[in-house]
């Protein structure tokens, strides 16, 4: 196994983990663009515009880069979050040049107004369709809630006012200020040929024009309360909660996320006891969010609705004593282990790899091997969790619920 990288003249950089015993290639192209980084006029255009990406080229129509994504059988998809968007495929080593030669392409998309104006009411239908989905809205709610007026509250997918309002202009403006090869990379993983890599993109993407593509990194003013979504049609109720993490930057993220995986892990968790073993709720969860400059913690719980109120005063219960007392020494051997397990076995996989590759890059990270990464969840300590959840106290928080009840009271 080998890390290689290299950057263009104009910027743009190539990370590569080459694996000469694998059977596969993965390559993605990563975008420092999100969400984030909209204003509301444009809301939702950076996902918008990832679909318009595999809209054509100057050199391909929208048919054409599908029937050569099939002819590669690859596997490609792409992903827009608060602050990325990524383009990526896993393929047979043999298409590493036609796929590099593809990828490239369409990441200068043409942006046709007919494609636009049809895509637009794909991306609206899409809008709806998540809106009638459980949560129903609820984790943009809560997103927008707990950042206030921080670029971090815009909605991924935008609304269908933002969206429908949308033109081409616009996008087309967006694109311009965002897709600077100095906010991009392409990391691969796999069975790479780094020299052959560097070469194709040179000569795919040297001729990209650089310019500055800055990001704020306004400092959040996260937002505390209780907040109700009523939604009669549902079944159960959703709750929601939001309480300040690390950022992305912060040491303390591995620390915090040994302690969320204590406190809410799919199995063997404190929530995982209190509320799935008992049959108390249908699930339970929790996860820490970093982002650039700030980071949030998100505790979800799914119940019946009669059984809301109390699960509320259950979880707070928890949060309390998580606080007072700490995690033991035995909850921490196992959080790591678990931890680092699943990092090791989930490398085997060529796009996991890949993906592991570009978010570090897009964190502004060095690159750290799968090794190096189970070492450092492996070396922390209690002392070290415990300061994390000192630093992050679960109960200052903000609270949205969904569902059918609507008498809930905070607690």
């Amino acid at each position: 196994m080998e890390y290689r990288q290299h950057k263009l003249d104009n910027g743009l950089e190539i990370l590569a983990e080459c694996n000469s015993q694998a059977y596969t290639s993965a390559f993605g192209f990563f975008v420092r663009t999100g969400s984030r980084d909209e204003t509301a006029a444009v809301g939702g255009v950076s996902h918008f515009l990832e679909h318009m990406v595999f809209k054509g080229t100057p050199n391909r129509t929208a048919a054409q880069v599908n029937l050569e994504l099939d002819e590669m059988g690859s596997s490609s998809n792409a992903r827009t979050s608060e602050e990325s968007t990524i383009y990526h495929s896993l393929v047979l080593p043999e298409f590493q040049t036609p796929m590099v030669e593809l990828l490239s392409d369409i990441m200068r998309p043409s942006l046709r107004v007919n494609d636009f104006e049809t895509e637009k009411q794909v991306i609206i239908e899409e809008i709806k369709m998540y809106d009638d989905q459980p949560p129903y809205g609820g984790y943009e709610r809560i997103m927008r809630e707990f950042y206030g007026s921080h670029p971090l509250g815009n909605s991924v997918l935008g609304t269908a006012e933002t969206v429908g309002e949308l033109t081409a202009d616009q996008m087309m403006e967006y694109f311009k200020a965002q897709y600077s090869p100095s906010n991009i990379c392409i990391a691969a993983a796999g069975k790479i040929d780094f020299d052959a890599l560097v070469a194709d993109v040179q000569r795919c993407c040297g001729g990209w024009e650089s310019f500055d593509a800055v990001r704020p990194n306004p400092k959040p003013e996260h937002q505390h309360g209780f907040k109700t979504m009523h939604k009669p049609q549902s079944s159960q109720q959703y709750i929601l909660q939001m309480a300040p993490g690390c950022a992305t930057e912060d040491e303390l993220r591995y620390a915090t996320s040994i302690m969320t995986s204590i406190l809410g892990d799919d199995s063997g968790s404190r929530l995982y006891w209190e509320f799935l073993d008992t049959g108390l709720a249908e699930s339970a969860g929790m996860g820490s969010y970093d982002h650039l400059g700030c980071g949030g913690i998100m505790t979800y719980l799914c119940c019946s609705p009669d059984k809301a109120q109390a699960n509320m005063e259950r979880l707070k219960t928890l949060q309390q004593k998580i606080y007072a007392e700490g995690v033991t020494q035995k909850e921490l051997d196992l959080a790591k282990r678990k931890i680092a397990s699943h990092i090791v076995l989930a490398s085997e996989k060529t796009n996991t790899r890949m993906f592991s590759i570009g978010s570090q890059w897009l964190a502004g990270q060095k690159f750290k091997t799968v090794a190096q990464i189970a070492e450092i969840y492996e070396s922390m300590t209690l002392a070290q969790v415990n300061e994390a959840i000192k630093a992050f106290p679960l109960d200052k928080s903000m609270t949205v619920v969904v569902g059918p009840k609507e008498d809930l009271q905070p607690v």
